[in-house]
């Protein structure tokens, strides 16, 4: 090949989207349009056949066969463009110099390195529409010469269960750049984990090259960006605890370029002699050749220091690996987002659709008299159809470019590499830290992606060994949003609020409760820990929602006095139906029941917390009230309605983990063999009392802030928060007559 410029090569394999129809040839490609024309009392499409008339259905087959037509003609570009690009993958063209797949591998990570490290500066990025179209080629020529060493090589893996060994991420081989860690940054998992590298994978760490790369790092950081860095920034030491300045997302991310640290010299311990300390070769990506990446004799070459864990033979070439973690990091870099964006399109129909029907309807009851009226309705007829006529066309060509089947089972693909890749680099122990980040943000991403963006007729519940996939994302889900090993605050929430979402739907509800016993325990005991410890309201949100639908008047999706108003979207985790576990709340009611301590620590801490959320919430309702009643014409803060509605929402559910509680235990406040029974107790009743008083009064502050019924306190409201009060009172008053 010739001048191997990757950036140029991407734009090669971008198959550009349409913006004019007529100019891309669809019209005669795909003479008869079709949109959804039934729709359910949420706005959703009606997905029943019997909906559709017979002129309906011969439209939608004509529709379909001309999407196919044009997703024929769009593959015979794509096999071209994966067949050259085979080409520059190809490791048997040595000749005189480097072997193509060498040369493209080099080229390829500082492609990489260019868009990690220049995010914030657009015109030096690649485009994301183009990073797409580049994935999904390279992904099917990776996968064929993976399978087809497979055939020649013992010991090698088929591509359905690639993974990235977990050697790459610190044998110091391939160039991470700035990217974070799980652990934190680089040159200090290298300082407090050398004795675990040199029992767990042999490498020795050179400790003056461990002072020399962390003070290079340092120096680099003084000279690029000391204005930006807080004081004592250059104090970061080995302990595991962070400053309290790193914790802040945003200065988190500024300084993640700390870890950038230079390899450091490593060293292979030899079994039966001394470790001799012999320099690896630690190349610019530029200067690396084949011997540096597949290794030879005695050499390992990526795969230096092999954990007991990993296989004694490669699964697969070295160079495919290299190339495989580069797609995961391209899939974090801009795919994702990119796969969001175009979404929109099939929004954008939707909406039109429904419009157009609004307007036939209108149209259909308009009485003759009223010929202007008619006129104008006809006009907006008009418009959305020919709107309607063209979207569905550009969504055809996206759907045969970005959501096709066959890319849709390439993202499965890459969710099932990054959870293989989560479980071997897991079972490293400590070694886990290094690890990047991007590898579990890819694999919550992709699932979701799989989830929320590809068409209903490619369901991800028709994918092979659909099931297993998503129970073992649940297995890491639950056991990783608790790990000490993991560090960083961004990736630690984002684990969070997946597993939130998880528990919200009843297929990934019903993988988290496939998971092993022992692993279900220990979420639910990470769940109970004290709030105080952790930003909590996710964790309480999680054990709401597994107790939504057996609560008192708590079998509602949406509350019974915002049942009239359309929702903004139908999709989001919190509005779906209730799916309560009885298997995960019995594990809890177990955990609560066998350590006193632990239930006593994990409930004075949900009292404190509805204390202050309950507190803050009346504060606030009172500014909101004062503002409103002033005679000149006030503005409240849209802010400080949002922050209210957020401390209601969250004394509801502080509440409802409350009833929660005392239905599933109720000794722990009314056994008074316990310690701490009678002071829980008294704080329940006190706090009740508070909300009670607060809630009840006729035309008191509350109920005058909910008849001003202002937009952005539409969840507030006398309902929600007075059912869980009365759910906790009649479970306490139902227990304590049995217990006498």
């Amino acid at each position: 090949m010739v001048t191997f410029d990757v950036l140029r090569s991407v734009v090669f394999f971008y198959i550009k989207t349409p913006l004019r129809v007529k100019e891309a040839g669809l019209e005669e490609l795909i003479p008869t349009t079709w949109w959804p024309t039934h729709f359910d009392k949420e706005g959703k499409d009606e997905k029943d056949p019997r909906h559709e008339s017979a002129d309906e259905r011969l439209r939608r087959r004509a529709y379909e066969r001309g999407c196919q037509r044009l997703k024929k003609r769009i593959e015979v570009v794509e096999e071209l463009q994966v067949q050259i690009l085979r080409l520059m993958l190809n490791n048997k063209d040595k000749g005189t110099g480097e072997a193509s797949r060498y040369i493209f591998l080099n080229k390829f990570r500082k492609f990489l390195q260019e868009n990690a490290s220049n995010r914030g500066n657009p015109t030096v990025l690649c485009p994301p529409e183009y990073m797409v179209c580049f994935m999904h080629r390279l992904i099917t020529a990776v996968r064929g010469y993976w399978d087809e060493g497979k055939r020649m090589r013992p010991g090698a893996v088929s591509s359905e269960d690639a993974y990235v060994p977990p050697q790459l991420f610190y044998n110091g081989k391939v160039d991470y750049f700035d990217l974070q860690r799980l652990g934190g940054l680089l040159s200090h998992l290298k300082k407090t984990l050398k004795d675990d590298l040199a029992a767990k994978a042999n490498i020795i760490i050179d400790p003056a090259e461990i002072q020399a790369a962390s003070m290079d790092d340092l120096d680099e950081d003084d000279e690029s960006g000391a204005a930006q860095r807080p004081p004592g920034a250059a104090a970061m030491g080995g302990a595991l605890a962070r400053p309290s300045w790193l914790s802040s997302p945003t200065l988190g991310r500024a300084n993640r370029f700390l870890s950038t640290a230079a390899v450091s010299l490593m060293t292979p311990r030899r079994p039966l002699a001394p470790p001799e300390k012999v320099k690896v070769r630690t190349l610019p990506v530029e200067q690396r050749t084949e011997e540096d990446i597949e290794g030879s004799h005695g050499n390992d070459g990526l795969l230096l220091g092999r954990p007991l864990e990993e296989p004694e033979q490669p699964i697969t070439e070295k160079s495919l690996l290299e190339i495989l973690d580069g797609i995961v990091m391209m899939y974090n870099l801009s795919v994702h987002q990119q796969l969001g964006k175009m979404v929109v399109v099939s929004d954008d129909v939707h909406e039109y659709a429904v419009a157009l029907k609004d307007t036939e309807e209108k149209i259909a009851r308009c009485p003759g008299r009223r010929a202007d009226i008619l006129e104008e309705l006809k006009k907006s007829q008009k418009v959305f159809a020919e709107k309607l006529n063209h979207l569905s066309r550009r969504l055809a060509w996206i759907n045969a470019t970005i959501y096709s089947k066959e890319k849709m089972l390439d993202i499965y693909w890459l969710l099932r590499v990054c959870i293989c890749t989560i479980e071997h680099a897991d079972d490293t122990g400590s070694l886990f830290a290094f690890t990047p980040e991007f590898y579990l943000n890819v694999a919550m991403n992709s699932y979701s992606a799989l989830k929320n963006y590809f068409s209903p007729s490619n369901s991800m519940e028709e994918l092979q060994g659909y099931e297993d996939t998503l129970t073992q994302l649940a297995a890491i889900l639950a056991k990783h949003f608790a790990d000490p090993r993991i560090v960083g605050t961004d990736i630690k929430d984002s684990l969070m609020q997946a597993l939130a979402s998880y528990v919200c739907y009843p297929h990934s509800l019903r993988a988290v409760e496939r998971i092993s016993e022992e692993q279900r325990v220990a979420m639910m005991r990470n769940l109970l820990a004290p709030y105080e410890q952790r930003p909590w309201a996710q964790t309480n949100w999680i054990l709401v929602r597994l107790w939504r639908g057996c609560g008192f008047g708590y079998r509602y999706t949406r509350l019974p006095h915002l049942l009239k108003t359309k929702p903004e979207d139908a999709n989001l985790p919190s509005l779906q139906k209730p799916c309560p576990s009885l298997l995960l709340q019995r594990h809890m009611a177990e955990l609560l029941n066998q350590d006193k301590e632990m239930a006593a620590s994990f409930l004075n801490s949900v009292l404190n917390q509805l204390n202050w959320a309950f507190s803050e919430f009346i504060g606030m309702i009172q500014e909101i009230q004062q503002a409103a009643e002033r005679p000149e014409r006030n503005f409240v803060d849209t802010r400080q309605l949002k922050v209210c509605a957020t401390c209601f929402d969250l004394s509801v559910s502080l509440l409802r983990v409350l009833e929660m509680t005392v239905t599933l235990v109720p000794e722990i406040f009314l056994d008074w063999s316990r310690p701490s029974a009678e002071l829980l107790l008294r704080r329940l009743a006190q706090l009740l009392n508070q909300v009670l008083n607060r809630v009840t009064a006729e035309r008191n502050l509350f109920d005058r802030v909910v008849n001003l019924r202002l937009p952005g306190l539409e969840s507030v409201d006398h309902y929600p928060i007075l059912v869980a009060v009365t759910g906790i009172l009649v479970r306490v008053l139902v227990d304590s007559e049995r217990q006498g």
